[in-house]
Order: C-alpha cells, then structure tokens, then sequence
C-alpha cells in the first residue's frame, strides 16, 4: 500500500530528474547552438572569400594593386585584439592542395591532405575540428570553388574554438550549480513538506487509535497553523460528536428498554413461581395465564414500537416517497377513528383548505397521524374535542392536531419526544403506555424531511404541527 510519505519522496525524485533531464538539454542544446554559430560564421567567411576570388582572380598574386582580401573578411587590429584567440584565418589552395595564399594572421599550414581534397571535391564543403600546435582545438572549413566542373581552388576558413569551450565550460558550471542548489532545496523542502504534511496527521491518527469508549467525550485538538488540516480536525470532531451521541442514545436505549420489559418479564416469573408453589385449581391456573397473557401482550406492545424505532434509526429509513395527496389520506384516517371518538363521546372534526401534493409514504404517515390522533383522544376527556387542521403555510404544508384535554406541563415538552419518556399525568392515567408513540412520529415526519413540534397549555389542550415541504421543493432539495 503506498504512504503519503512515499508519493512526496517520489514527486521529489521526479522533479530532481526532470530538472537534470531539463539542465542537460540546455547544454546539448545550447553545445549545438553554438557549433552551428561556428560554423556558420566560417562559411560566411568561405563565401564571401569566395566571391572576392571569383570576381578578382588577380587578387591572390597580391602585388599591391587594391585590398588584400583578408582585409575584406577579417576584423581590424583593433577588434583582433579584443577578440585574441577568437580570430579567423583563410587560405587558398590549388586544386593539387599546395597552399596559395593565407591571411596575415594564420600559420604556416602543409599542403591539404590527398584524402581532403578527394572529399571536398565530392561534397563541396567540408567541416572538421582540429587540434592546433600550441593544443587548442580548431575548426576547419574547405569549400571548393569550381569553374565548368573542374575544381579552381579550394578554399579553408579556421578559427579557434578555445571561446567556445570555455562558454561551455562555464555553463556546464552554471548548470551544476545551479541544478545541484536545486536538487538541494527540493530535497530539504520535500522532507520539511513531509514532517508538515504528516505531523497532524499522525497526531489525527494517534488520537484516533488511542481512544476507548471512555474517550468518547474527548476530542481532537486543533492546533494545526493549515486550514485543510484544521477542516480535516473539524470533520474528524464532527464524526466523533455523531458517534458519541448515538453511541449515548443507543445506551440509554438498551437501559431503558431493559428497565421497561424487566416489569413484565417479573410479573411472568413471579405469577409461574407461585404457581408452581402448590397444587391450583382449575380456575386458580386459568387466572395465572390470564395475567401472563397481559404481560405477553404488554411484552409485545412494547417490541413492536421498538422493531419500528431499529427501522428509523438506521442509515436508510423504510420509506419510499411518492407524490401524495394528503386531504384524502387524512379524510380516510378520520373515517375510521370516528368511531372510537363517537364511543368516548369525543367530537372528531377535519377542516382542510387546498395544499399542494408531496413526497410521502402514505403508510408511514397514516402512522403517524394516528399515533397523533390516538393519544389526543385518550388524553381528551368526555365531551371533548380533537380537531385536524390540514392548510398552507407559507412554502409548507401543515398537519395539526388539537385537542381540548389536560394539556401538558411547561417542563415536560422538551422531552416529549425522547424514546420512552412519559409524563406522571399521562403514567397515572394510562399505564400500559409505552412512550415511544411520539419518538416513532417524530422519526417517519423527519425522514420526509419535514418537523413536529407542540405548544400547550395545561387545562386547555395541546396542538402538535408536522410541517411537510411540497412536493416541487422536496425535489429541489433532493
């Protein structure tokens, strides 16, 4: 598996080669720019020799008459100075390669090679490098000047190549130096981008692994100078905040599911313990399975709100969104409570004003606002009433539910919806609840991305509202 430190080092190494690939193209290049600099400016001077010979033949006798022709091609004494070592020397040669004429300023040279003469006569123009006597290197130039196919004279053109090995030299200087600087730097910087780059990384790491559940309320410090550091801290703090909330709400789940299904699971124990003291008589065991049969069903009272709770708490709720028209669905939940508010003498009314459709389960919201309906009518003493409102607000829909029973105490509401939670009025007057009614509500209206929330006074009723977001903007936010 490849680290992070790994892929630096390797960027490092890469760019240290590509800078000594780059260093050594400028050289080769700049060796060739300076080879082809060379050896044009002697075949500038080949040519123009060339011409002077060609339009004054009478010119090589030198006998005084006009300018000599190195003083056409060659620089003044002055410039020779400043270009000591740097100077070009002509000379002339026969066809047979004995020397005709030479400027003033090149030495003494044998007669051109048999061999020479035999190529210059086949290509024209012939480039070599030399060494001179004195060790310098040289570069040779023999063009032939040829009249109706016979070769006339051969012409050579020689300058010092000492300039050109010391400009190689010093860039070959340059280049080391500066490329060895730059592998340098790379080098310390790529280990001190390192050391910078894993330091809160292994600090996030070693924070990470270290911490036990004991831990949980712990979190990592942020004290990185880097902002994606400091943001990688804050989503690694965030996560831990998630867990550690689940983590706490899954723990007081466990213990107060226990604590509720310790009751029954007790009076089942104790009812067969006692009965299996003595021998019972018929009825005697009939009433002791009768009052197991009730924790049974309060056992399986209990679970399923649980099994429904698992559902909801899970990455992926049950549900499956579709558009939804609401007034029919709620007229149809009326329908079929009407009859249980008509026995408790209770007035059950729906008033609907027009509302745009949304995305919903219809079964899960037909649980929830049965749940809702449920509990009013159980709170709602005789001749009360529970009335559901369906109406526009603003960009939302609304669902409230309202009744005219006890009402529920300022200090209570906060924690209604928390699982198992139940107020000592509600305890004394119905004492098979589970309190889990309104958490399952609050999950299924949540995960249609909506809210519930309640007001209440105390001898007055209470009013719960689902806000639900219509269907054209659940899609946009989707």
């Amino acid at each position: 598996m490849n680290s992070l430190r790994m892929l630096i080092s390797r960027s490092a190494v890469i760019l240290m080669a590509g800078l000594l690939m780059f260093s050594a193209l400028v050289y080769f290049a700049s060796e060739s720019l300076l080879h082809r600099f060379v050896d044009g400016r002697l075949l500038e001077l080949v040519e123009t020799l060339a011409e002077i010979v060609d339009h004054h033949p009478d010119i090589l006798n030198n006998t005084g008459n006009g300018m000599p022709p190195s003083a056409l091609v060659n620089p003044g004494v002055s410039e020779q100075r400043e270009l000591h070592g740097v100077i070009h020397s002509l000379r002339v040669f026969s066809p047979d390669g004995r020397l005709i004429w030479k400027s003033p300023n090149a030495p003494a040279h044998p007669s051109v090679p048999s061999d020479m003469l035999q190529q210059v006569s086949l290509e024209r123009t012939v480039y070599e490098t030399v060494a001179r006597p004195d060790g310098t290197p040289a570069r040779r130039l023999f063009t032939a000047v040829t009249s109706q196919g016979n070769v006339r004279y051969v012409l050579q053109a020689e300058t010092s190549l000492l300039h050109y090995h010391k400009a190689l030299s010093k860039l070959l200087v340059l280049l080391a130096l500066s490329s060895g600087t730059t592998l340098l730097v790379t080098w310390v910087g790529s280990v001190w981008l390192t050391k910078k780059v894993l330091a809160p990384i292994e600090a996030l790491c070693t924070g990470a692994e270290t911490m036990s559940d004991d831990d949980l309320g712990k979190r990592l410090p942020l004290d990185t100078p880097y902002q994606e550091f400091r943001r990688l801290t804050q989503a690694v703090n965030s996560v831990l905040d998630h867990f550690q909330r689940s983590s706490e709400v899954q723990r007081n789940f466990c213990e107060i599911a226990a604590h509720e299904m310790k009751t029954p699971l007790t009076v089942l124990q104790g009812n067969l313990e006692v009965a299996l003291l003595k021998a019972r008589t018929t009825d005697e065991y009939r009433d002791v399975l009768l009052n197991n049969l009730e924790q049974v069903e309060r056992l399986i009272a209990l679970t399923r709100p649980l099994l429904t709770l698992a559902k909801f708490t899970s990455s992926k709720p049950p549900i499956h969104l579709t558009p939804l028209e609401l007034e029919p669905l709620i007229q149809e939940i009326v329908d079929e409570l009407m009859l249980l508010a008509d026995d408790r003498r209770i007035t059950l009314t729906f008033e609907a004003d027009p509302v745009p459709p949304v995305l919903g389960d219809a079964q899960w919201l037909k649980q929830a606002l049965i749940n809702l309906l449920d509990n009013a009518l159980r709170y709602t003493p005789s001749e009360g009433a529970v009335t559901i409102r369906l109406q526009p607000l603003g960009q939302d829909v609304i669902m409230a539910v309202e009744d005219t029973g006890h009402g529920i105490e300022p200090e209570n509401i906060p924690h209604l919806f928390e699982r198992f939670y139940r107020t000592d009025w509600a305890r004394a007057k119905d004492a098979a609840g589970t309190g889990l009614g309104l958490p399952i509500v609050k999950e299924i209206i949540e995960a249609h991305g909506g809210t519930i929330s309640v007001t209440s006074r105390v001898g007055k009723g209470s009013v719960f509202t689902l806000r639900l977001p219509p269907m054209t903007r659940h899609t946009n936010l989707t």
